[in-house]
């Protein structure tokens, strides 16, 4: 650690979400980021900003649970939402705000 830096608990960034340096391992990113057919996988669930724990519950329930693989099979048109993700072998609508709770470590080969 140099003069500049501040760990990750001292941010209030959990240190999954710190950027990786240059011998760190994967990315860790929303899954709102993920290019179409990108493989990813589950890593953590964001807390919602409004204290409201209802969507990650449903999140959960609908597969998205740490270890399970996901990639985007599709974008909204003409706009961005919605998100056609597949989780498992299951594949779900999401709009952006909902995916960006899903944390997802890129760089996972399928």
């Amino acid at each position: 650690m140099n003069a500049f830096s501040v760990p990750a608990s001292e941010t209030g960034v959990p240190s999954s979400c710190s950027s990786p340096g240059p011998a760190a391992g994967p990315a860790v990113v929303g899954l709102h980021t993920l290019a179409v057919n990108q493989p990813a996988r589950v890593v953590d669930l964001a807390a919602a900003e409004d204290g409201d724990e209802s969507l990650l519950l449903r999140l959960m329930e609908i597969g998205f649970l740490p270890g399970e693989l996901v990639r985007i099979v599709a974008t909204g048109f003409p706009g961005p939402d919605p998100l056609a993700v597949r989780v498992g072998q299951a594949t779900f609508a999401l709009r952006r705000h909902e995916a960006s709770r899903v944390l997802v470590e890129t760089g996972v080969r399928t």
